[in-house]
């Protein structure tokens, strides 16, 4: 499912990394979603900073399953220049391990003369506003549940001579890889209208029975599990979402799925591996060079028609 959601405000989050990068930065945090650490890097996010260390925070850990966010960690921790954390957006101890971490990667930086410069990123909706109150120990950031909440960047002191610059959540203009479009949406990182949320659900339903099967029945009290349609009518049948004449409304049934997965009330889940991450990423690249070769060939063969036409 290719996603096209890039609010005007994006566009200038993407202007503020650039200007934040130019003007000197010694360490990018991204925050990913522990349930999703592959569908919620941003790619954009890695061409603007080039060359800077790199954090990987993997927020809402107690939302994902323990042993693939461990797995997870592994591989951002064997990447250059990259060290990889997992934690719990509200907790504090785990929250003051950023510093740590950042000072690490930038051992040379720190105190006023040479103060800590780092930028805090995400994709929207991955609780780093929540994460920054926890940090500062006040409402420093917006929190809510919807994506886009933070607009402006922001310039945080955490400790004297470390600086925080938080920016508004960021995707990038097209998300090529199907799989991650489809867990993008279904984590609420993008905005509802950008999709379809029965689409969407399905192909939870999908990685679910795959997966976390045994939570998909306790959950919604199902005896078995059948055809993704069905196992969704049922869960429409289960949340009382009929209309007259029996029929299931499966948005209604949908819109239950997809809210009780990011509320956590399915347990523990992450919807991809390292591996497969991989494998969905060199597909997608695959596609697009078929793509461009198509193109380029089409192009070669309308001007040779047109060469054709003038010398006849």
């Amino acid at each position: 499912m290719p996603i096209h959601w890039f609010p005007g405000h994006m566009n200038a989050t993407r202007q503020a990394i650039k200007d934040r990068v130019k003007a000197g930065l010694d360490v990018v945090i991204e925050l990913l979603d522990a349930r999703l650490p592959g569908s919620s890097s941003n790619p954009l996010l890695a061409a603007l900073t080039t060359g800077r260390p790199s954090l990987k925070v993997l927020n809402k850990q107690d939302l994902a399953d323990a042993a693939q966010t461990e797995a997870w960690l592994a591989h951002y921790n064997a990447q250059p220049h990259t060290r990889a954390i997992a934690l719990d957006a509200g907790d504090k101890a785990p929250a003051r391990a950023l510093i740590k971490a950042c000072r690490e990667l930038a051992p040379q930086r720190g105190g006023l003369a040479k103060p800590m410069r780092v930028l805090i990123c995400g994709i929207p909706n991955v609780g780093k506003s929540t994460l920054i109150n926890t940090l500062v120990g006040r409402r420093a950031a917006k929190t809510g549940d919807e994506p886009g909440i933070t607009k402006i960047e922001q310039k945080i002191v955490l400790e004297d001579g470390f600086y925080l610059f938080d920016t508004p959540g960021m995707l990038w203009p097209r998300i090529s890889i199907a799989q991650s479009g489809y867990h993008l949406a279904a984590s609420g990182a993008i905005g509802r209208n950008a999709f379809d949320e029965e689409e969407v659900a399905l192909e939870l339903i999908a990685v679910l029975k795959g997966r976390y099967a045994d939570r998909l029945q306790e959950r919604f009290g199902l005896a078995e599990l059948g055809s993704d349609d069905a196992v969704l009518e049922a869960i429409g049948v289960k949340r009382g979402a009929k209309i007259r004449g029996g029929a299931v409304q499966m948005h209604k049934a949908a819109e239950a799925l997809l809210g009780d997965f990011r509320a956590g009330l399915l347990g523990r889940i992450t919807l991809e591996t390292p591996d497969e991450m991989a494998a969905w990423r060199q597909a997608a690249a695959d596609e697009e060079a078929r793509k461009t070769a198509e193109l380029e060939a089409q192009k070669a063969a309308d001007k040779l028609r047109r060469s054709g036409r003038r010398n006849g």
